[in-house]
């Protein structure tokens, strides 16, 4: 086994100086020199290895047909190395040159990771072989013995470090230490183990351990409250590579390899990595429509493209958008064995001064001031959370924790968030580390709409309680039906118990505005809110605004419409209709009035969402006072058809046909179309030149699937007109 050869990187390393005695130890792949022969003194000539016990070859058992994967739940990775979970027993056989005798022979085994190995950091573990294994500890005993063979169970520490490790067999003579060579076919992947009660990341409930680390495959939902949309998202935490991809982002993090046991900080580390922002991580992140030189963030199937690709270039791949970042951060959980969860926020706010209120200016008109309101709402957010005890904190915020690979806001110096307690987060103790108070806000800002008189006094026009953090949902357990989650993040709006909540957080510094300089009087007597009426991409609609008078009085009211087309973080890229119209409130009754949206108006300027936004306000010109509302809605948009043929059967060819209908007025140009299936085929890509209007594509594509069991086939459809095209269907593969 030789050093590693020197990398640019290593030349840049700092000499050792006098604060350490070794360098730090934060590479799970580099390799230190272990002697094959370790002398006690000077060796007399007549001494011969050969006459001594020697190792003649080593058994891993590490098929996925065989014991240590089936009792580990590691059958599915796509690896020929054994792969085995923290705190539970795994088997190997050692042949020996002759039977071995306990009463002379002395052995034991040596596992070792990184390039410093140390017994006191975990990075070198001796293991004497005992009589009895103790539950979570380092341990070996003898379950076998057969000729010139013994069988060993050896059981690891539930607090192990997380990685791949070289083992040695090491043999006692009466001159020195002679152990085996290098050989990386015994190597031994040691992961998280939410099946052993003694793991940090230990759950109770089978079907979750099903769910949260061993699904391949996912949901993620967005659209908007009012149109909810999901489209799959393929995890791919088991296809090939994948594993030695997620341990080289604990290495690009350099995170410290005796921290590698813990969950809280690789979750921590790994928040940073997923996004390129101040590291040079994984994805890049792009929200402005234009993907040049990369690939659309809706065009993304699932993570195992973009990994793979990082893995081997070693530079961020362009571009992600909050869903492809909690995607890709899901698979490195369930990867490692922590159980991972992907959640959407709709209504998310984006609070750029910390302050829980989201503040929308208005000017003299009554319609929003763009160069004033600094804060936005996203459609929708979707972040993670992994399951884990929090011993750094007081008893009862173990569970699940939010962490988030987005780049919204520096964190202790770089883009992360998290891990934060959700339950920590729901009783407003924003106190206890990390990032509680941003997630805190994105949940549960107010949202203000103010505006300046001309003598300089503000004006609070209207404070909406209710708009933010609106739904919390993630994909159920065993199904693909949504959950709402929303009450394990805040109590029932307008309960006492969330006001105390509130007050806990604004007491632990959340900062909350008071509304006590500005003047607050809202318009009583007149209540006005409207509908978007639900409408396919390339169709018109119509917005419709009622007003309820609830006065004995007659009113007049100048009411402005302003549509935008948005981001679905809610910034503003155009507006495409304005429209500003008088009408007459009779005292006790109530009015509705339409407003026509023509697609002609909208279609030139569509982002890749289709997503919209509304304002409207209305002054009633006999008090002076305005009313504002706002609303997202999104277009529906067309899907893909996918269908088989042939039978479905492991490792016989079948055939995937992938089928589309342009639905308008114009020809779509440059379009990808992207196929993947986990077990079943690899990503595919084709590339169609044109598609006209109302004409239809086919897409064949034969394949051979690996894995029998359910499996799920997605596509996505992608060109600059037209984005978050999306398909899937679940197949059954029958055992050959």
């Amino acid at each position: 086994m030789s050093e590693p050869t020197s990398t640019d990187k290593e030349k840049k390393k700092p000499p050792l100086n006098g604060r350490r005695a070794l360098p730090s130890n934060n590479s799970n792949a580099e390799e230190n020199e272990v002697p094959e022969m370790d002398a006690f003194g000077l060796i007399p000539r007549g001494f011969n290895p050969k006459d001594y016990l020697r190792v003649m070859d080593i058994h891993m058992f590490k098929e996925p047909y065989e014991i240590n994967k089936q009792q580990h739940h590691t059958d599915k990775y796509y690896n020929p190395k054994l792969i085995v979970r923290r705190g539970q027993p795994f088997q190997i056989q050692i042949d020996f040159n002759r039977p071995y005798k306990p009463e002379t022979d002395q052995f034991w085994l040596e596992y070792l990771i990184g390039r410093y190995p140390q017994p006191n950091k975990g990075t070198y573990i001796p293991i004497l072989v005992g009589d009895v294994l103790k539950p979570g500890e380092w341990g070996a005993k003898i379950i076998h013995k057969e000729n010139n063979s013994i069988r060993l169970s050896i059981m690891s520490s539930a607090t192990c470090i997380v990685g791949k490790f070289r083992l040695y067999v090491a043999i006692w003579t009466p001159f020195g230490i002679i152990r085996t060579h290098r050989n990386s076919a015994t190597d031994t992947y040691i992961l998280f183990n939410p099946w052993c009660q003694q793991d940090a990341v230990y759950l109770d409930d089978e079907k979750e351990r099903e769910e949260y680390v061993l699904n391949d495959v996912g949901i993620v939902f967005h659209g908007d409250i009012d149109e909810i949309k999901l489209r799959s998202w393929s995890y791919g935490q088991f296809e090939e590579n994948i594993l030695d991809a997620c341990l080289f982002l604990m290495d690009k993090a350099e995170l410290e390899l005796s921290g590698r046991g813990n969950p809280i900080k690789i979750c921590r580390v790994a928040s940073a990595v997923i996004n390129s922002r101040d590291d040079n991580g994984v994805i890049a992140g792009s929200w402005d429509n234009t993907y040049t030189y990369g690939v659309a963030p809706s065009a993304w199937t699932g993570s195992v493209d973009i990994l793979l690709e990082y893995y081997s270039s070693k530079q961020p791949v362009r571009y992600g958008q909050c869903w492809v970042f909690a995607g890709v951060f899901n698979t490195f959980l369930r990867c490692l064995g922590i159980p991972a969860r992907l959640i959407t926020n709709y209504s998310s706010a984006h609070d750029n001064n910390a302050n829980l209120q989201l503040d929308f200016f208005l000017d003299d008109e009554g319609q929003v001031d763009a160069k004033l309101t600094k804060d936005s709402i996203w459609n929708y957010h979707c972040w993670n959370e992994a399951w884990m005890t929090r011993p750094d904190l007081p008893v009862g915020f173990g569970g699940w924790q939010a962490v988030d690979g987005t780049p919204q806001e520096t964190s202790d110096g770089m883009y992360r968030c998290g891990p934060a307690s959700v339950q920590a987060i729901k009783h407003g103790h924003v106190c206890f580390q990390f990032d509680a108070p941003f997630v805190f806000a994105e949940v549960n800002s107010d949202v203000v709409y103010s505006r300046r008189e001309k003598n300089g006094a503000q004006i609070i026009e209207k404070i909406d309680t209710t708009h933010i953090g609106k739904m919390i949902v993630t994909k159920g357990v065993g199904t693909d039906e949504m959950v709402e989650i929303t009450e394990e993040y805040k109590f029932q709006e307008g309960s006492e118990e969330e006001r105390l909540a509130l007050e806990t957080a604004v007491m632990y510094g959340v900062k909350k505005q008071s509304t006590q300089d500005a003047m607050y009087q809202p318009q009583k007597d007149v209540e006005m809110d409207f509908q978007v009426q639900k409408a396919v991409l390339g169709s018109d609609f119509k917005v419709t605004i009622t007003f309820r008078n609830k006065s004995r009085n007659s009113y007049t009211a100048t009411t402005y419409l302003s549509g935008n087309i948005v981001f679905y973080t809610g910034v503003t890229k155009n507006e495409f209709k304005k429209h500003s119209f008088t009408v007459k409130l009779e005292p006790l009754m109530s009015s509705a009035f339409d407003v026509i949206i023509t697609s002609s108006e909208y279609l030139s300027d569509l982002l890749d969402q289709a997503s919209f936004h509304f304002f409207v306000t209305a002054r009633i010109n006999e008090t002076g006072k305005i009313l504002a509302a706002q609303k997202a809605t999104v277009l529906e948009i067309p899907s893909l058809r996918i269908k088989t043929q042939g039978e479905m059967v492991a490792d016989k060819e079948m055939s995937v046909i992938v089928e589309f209908t342009n639905p308008l007025k114009k020809t779509l140009e440059d379009v990808t179309l992207r196929l993947e299936g986990p077990g079943v085929l690899k990503t595919m890509k084709k590339e169609f030149r044109q598609i006209p209007s109302n004409s239809t594509l086919i897409w064949e594509v034969k394949c051979i699937p690996k894995r029998p069991g359910l499996r799920k086939l997605i596509a996505s459809l992608n060109c600059d007109a037209l984005r978050h095209v999306y398909g899937e269907l679940s197949i059954q593969i029958q055992k050959p």
